[in-house]
């Protein structure tokens, strides 16, 4: 909860603290764009050492990117990732399950592509934390708050005011867990992926 706190205080932090190049005139991003992300998934294979789970859950959340110029940004990004009830292979047989919620922030470097069109490609990385919410149905009775570390990138559209837009993003996740996290997420490093659908909207140009 307290690295939470602390990225939800960068992402304010980084929107109150934009910079001047709002002043430029570009047909992408401005200096501040804020992504709404409707849905999405967060999809985690199975534990090659221990065989935990393979399991997807619905994600939605939102992010604030701050431009330092047109091709380097910092993104602040908090995704919820929802359980859902699903076909899991547990240690004790096969049976359907509520997979637990997830709560992902992240702070990371994006690098964009601009090319003076209303299309602008990514690539992106950075570093945060995975909260694991308890769901006693799996086995999981505390919360925990693992390290985690992604790469990935996107597409991003502007319409032609430049004043919002769409995104599409893929991410490869790495969750650092530790021994006492329960059985269900693994005592290993687990991989993950996610993707989703985003609307953008430019209030810093």
């Amino acid at each position: 909860m307290k690295r939470w706190i602390a990225v939800t205080a960068m992402v304010m932090g980084l929107a109150a603290a934009a910079p001047a190049y709002a002043q430029e005139s570009t047909p992408g991003a401005g200096a501040v764009v804020v992504t709404i992300i409707p849905g999405g998934v967060t999809f985690f294979t199975q534990g090659k050492n221990t065989g935990a789970p393979s399991f997807a859950n619905y994600g939605a959340g939102a992010s604030v990117e701050v431009h330092v110029n047109r091709f380097v940004s910092l993104e602040g990004n908090v995704t919820d990732a929802i359980g859902v009830t699903q076909n899991l292979d547990l240690t004790n047989g096969t049976g359907s399950f509520k997979t637990p919620n997830l709560l992902d922030y992240s702070g990371n470097l994006v690098v964009s592509f601009a090319n003076g069109s209303g299309f602008v490609p990514y690539v992106t990385g950075g570093a945060g934390g995975l909260t694991i919410f308890d769901e006693s149905s799996v086995g999981i009775n505390n919360t925990a708050t693992l390290f985690t570390g992604n790469v990935g990138g996107g597409l991003k559209w502007f319409n032609s005011s430049a004043r919002w837009g769409v995104r599409a993003d893929y991410r490869f996740i790495a969750v650092r867990t530790k021994d006492d996290v329960p059985a269900f997420f693994g005592h290993e490093t687990r991989y993950g992926h996610r993707v989703f659908g985003a609307v953008m909207v430019n209030v810093g140009r």
